[in-house]
């Protein structure tokens, strides 16, 4: 069996979408003829932990778990948070207005730690690997990035060494949607441009997430680009039990942040909630995840805070049950110069759950086509209002009459983490050639 080396920061305990990826690679690569042998952290500190994803680990997997150093603990004491208070991205999901500290620890991580805050990962884990390569031969190199560091230390490895390397993109580098709010200054913006253009260059094999962004990156010079969707795992909801509460619930499942601050949403449900009879009892906003305090001031202005209900991070196995028990799904894209393609990863597992789908963003991004392709729901802009109000209002009308509603359970097969992962080992066996 061909054996790939997968260069991934996240990796059980980890929660969070994050580690999904390459965990669910590595599950089903052995289907497709290829070892995974995965090298990650040892004492990272993780936004969110999450003992369940163990599961998904292969049986007799080599992991190598090598130390790493990170200021995310500086941070947290200069900023005044508690230890264990969850590190995820502090520019869309914040609990107050970021102060003069916050805003320069910001500025300072974008232009000190490059690519990421984990670059001091970069030197050592170059070290360790090519001893460990040179008495251990793989086959082909697989990273997963962001974190870019993991990106960054692949193509060290790839040019040091001469073995084909795919370099795997969750999200863009440059032109991802924060990029431009670590207020990045000129001579920063040039070193990840360079290193960015570095690994276009080394890289056999790129593949991103989205149509979209396979566009984006390919006008700035990638080649050889293809598409590796998210994609739901079937094994996830094996033996789900669904309890569809007798309220009308809308559910939101991830991180909530400033930048996709639906208005017009909440507003419509204050206005179903004044209009129609039993609404506002019936009502239940459900939000699973961290969300941002813009977030939380709309729904308090538009008098939601009776029907809301915050329930914070809690194991994925636990909210893949409450979408799928859920009446509606709430899925708000980020509001960046980036949106047609960003796929948030919940998406597949919206579909899976088979619940209607609220997709706020612009008509024609890749979102927007999935779902139309699908009849999994309806696509609204944040300025639509009358079109959306009728869609709940609609829903809601259903759901008195039959408890539950849910779309037809239409083929998404080809969705599957399993079908995604056939396509990446046909890259891998393209790139060995």
């Amino acid at each position: 069996m061909k054996k790939v080396l997968i260069i991934t920061y996240y990796w059980p305990p980890a929660g969070g979408i994050g580690v999904l990826r390459c965990l669910k690679f590595a599950k089903y690569l052995r289907d497709f003829g290829w070892e995974p042998i995965i090298y990650t952290t040892k004492n990272a500190q993780y936004p969110y932990y999450d003992s369940e994803n163990k599961k998904d680990i292969p049986n007799n997997i080599e992991i190598i778990r090598k130390p790493i150093i990170e200021p995310f603990t500086l941070f947290k004491i200069l900023t005044g948070k508690k230890k264990d208070t969850p590190m995820s991205n502090p520019l869309v999901a914040r609990d107050k207005k970021p102060g003069i500290l916050e805003n320069f620890m910001i500025w300072f991580r974008g232009n000190f730690f490059i690519p990421d805050a984990r670059a001091l990962w970069i030197k050592p884990s170059v070290r360790y690997l090519t001893k460990y390569i040179r008495s251990n031969p793989v086959d082909a190199i697989l990273s997963d990035g962001p974190p870019h560091t993991n990106t960054m230390i692949a193509c060290k490895l790839s040019a040091k060494l001469g073995i084909p390397w795919l370099a795997d993109f969750q999200d863009p580098w440059t032109q991802v949607d924060y990029y431009k709010l670590f207020k990045i200054s000129k001579w920063a913006d040039r070193i990840h441009r360079k290193m960015e253009q570095r690994v276009f260059e080394t890289a056999k094999k790129i593949t991103i997430a989205s149509p979209q962004w396979k566009k984006d990156l390919e006008s700035i010079g990638a080649k050889n680009v293809d598409v590796i969707y998210w994609g739901y795992d079937e094994d996830d909801f094996e033996g789900l039990e669904y309890n569809s509460s007798e309220k009308f619930a809308i559910c939101h499942a991830g991180i909530f942040g400033s930048d996709r601050l639906p208005e017009n949403f909440f507003k419509v449900l204050k206005e179903l909630c004044n209009e129609v009879d039993g609404f506002k009892e019936d009502l239940v906003v459900d939000l699973y995840g961290m969300v941002d305090f813009s977030i939380e001031k709309s729904i308090k202005e538009n008098n939601l805070e009776d029907n809301t209900t915050y329930n914070g991070t809690i194991p994925r196995k636990t909210i893949l049950k409450k979408i799928s028990s859920a009446h509606m799904l709430l899925l708000p894209l980020n509001k960046s110069e980036n949106i047609l393609g960003r796929i948030p990863g919940k998406l597949f597992e919206y579909l899976r759950s088979y619940v209607p789908i609220i997709c706020l963003g612009p008509n024609g991004s890749d979102v927007h086509n999935i779902i139309t392709e699908l009849k999994a729901g309806q696509n609204f802009t944040y300025e639509t209002k009358g079109a959306l109000k009728q869609y709940i209002l609609a829903e809601y009308e259903s759901h008195k009459i039959s408890d539950i509603t849910t779309t037809p359970k239409r083929d998404i097969s080809k969705y599957s983490i399993k079908n995604q992962t056939k396509t990446l080992s046909l890259f891998l066996n393209e790139i060995m050639n």
